[in-house]
């Protein structure tokens, strides 16, 4: 064999070699649209082989285009990333000899997919759509999600029943079964804030029913109050933890819980006020009262029922001079006729006018109805 002819020969093996070798590159290309549906510039779309390693990154055009040349034959996870964060992909894509293969990432198409996902997860239903267009991972984390809620309804079926139990026992004053149930709704789940205030209505219900371990009960009532307002700082809740704590007589303490509720709730400031008034009353703290009912018409001076409670207050307060005629504390007559001016037929009206006679004052018999419409002037 001639030194040429063995040339030629080697060339051609050369190049029957050679084909095959250049012949291993393909091109994959497509367009990113951002949420708003138009061409995002700058968006990095990285191609990861997991067949063999490789990895390989181009940035999209002002047109939103991007294009791979001379990518190598293989199975890819193609994603795209904006900011740094990735924002979609596609997984298992198998390039191919021939034309450029095409892949397209609409960020809306994707957000809406995803918000459809979060759904039938939320709800655990899934259109057969929707799941043929999941990724391994996408239904992996859906099947786990589904789990999770079926056991999370299954959670609150048992909550509601504990806590409805709880509720019903606290009406009827079963104190034992109402926290032995309430109890149980808290170690559930300790973030609902009805939960904590029911509880804390059973042990200062159980504080009153048992006497010599009320002390106990109390402080686990106010514990129990201190956390529901801690969850749900609610103008109520602040109202009755303070009547809690006048039952409990922690006068000064109440008061300043019903500061915190008039804060929150001023047009019922002066309700509550009157409840805890009213409560002091029934507990013979008859002091305590007066100061209280005073706060309430301070609040609210045409709350009828907290004039004749402070007018009758007052009247305990009345006291005789050396001829026996009966000298009424200052404000007592003011209050009681205040009560007839706003409720002149109210229920009160009658043992308010007794009382007024019974100081030695004159009942007032000019009272109008201050619901009744202005006199309209007479024409010139």
């Amino acid at each position: 064999m001639s030194f040429l002819k063995s040339l030629t020969i080697s060339a051609f093996a050369l190049a029957l070699f050679s084909v095959p070798a250049m012949a291993q590159t393909t091109a994959v290309e497509g367009m990113v649209k951002d949420e708003t549906g138009k061409p995002l510039q700058g968006a990095v779309v990285t191609f990861d082989r997991t067949d063999i390693k490789g990895k390989y990154t181009v940035k999209s055009d002002k047109k939103g285009h991007y294009g791979h040349y001379g990518l190598p034959l293989g199975t890819y996870t193609i994603s795209v990333a904006v900011d740094g964060k990735d924002r979609d992909k596609a997984t298992g894509f198998r390039t191919g000899m021939g034309d450029p293969k095409t892949l397209n990432f609409d960020l809306k198409q994707t957000a809406d997919q995803a918000a459809a996902l979060q759904k039938a997860a939320e709800t655990g239903t899934m259109t057969k759509e929707q799941e043929r267009g999941m990724s391994k991972e996408q239904k992996e984390a859906f099947d786990k999600a589904a789990k999770s809620r079926e056991a999370q309804l299954a959670k609150n079926k048992e909550l509601n029943e504990a806590y409805t139990n709880g509720k019903n026992a606290v009406d009827a004053k079963q104190w034992d079964v109402a926290v032995e149930n309430l109890e149980k709704a808290k170690t559930m789940d300790a973030t609902q804030g009805a939960v904590w205030s029911t509880l804390a209505e059973a042990y200062v219900g159980k504080a009153q029913a048992t006497p010599a371990e009320a002390a106990g009960f109390y402080a686990k009532g106010f514990e129990a109050y201190a956390k529901a307002i801690e969850i749900s700082p609610d103008a109520s809740l602040y109202n009755n933890y303070a009547l809690a704590l006048a039952k409990n007589k922690k006068i000064d303490e109440a008061k300043a819980n019903l500061a915190k509720a008039a804060e929150l709730d001023p047009p019922g400031a002066g309700k509550y006020y009157y409840n805890l008034g009213a409560l002091l009353v029934n507990g013979g703290q008859n002091d305590a009262a007066t100061d209280t009912f005073k706060k309430a018409i301070d609040l609210d001076p045409k709350y009828a029922d907290a004039q004749y409670q402070y007018g009758v207050a007052l009247a305990g307060k009345a006291t005789t001079d050396a001829s026996g005629k009966v000298i009424p504390a200052p404000g007592t007559v003011e209050a009681l006729q205040k009560y007839l001016e706003l409720k002149p037929d109210g229920p009160y009206a009658q043992a308010a006018k007794d009382m007024i006679s019974a100081l030695g004052a004159t009942v007032s018999t000019t009272f109008s109805n201050p619901n009744a419409p202005a006199p309209k002037g007479k024409k010139k």
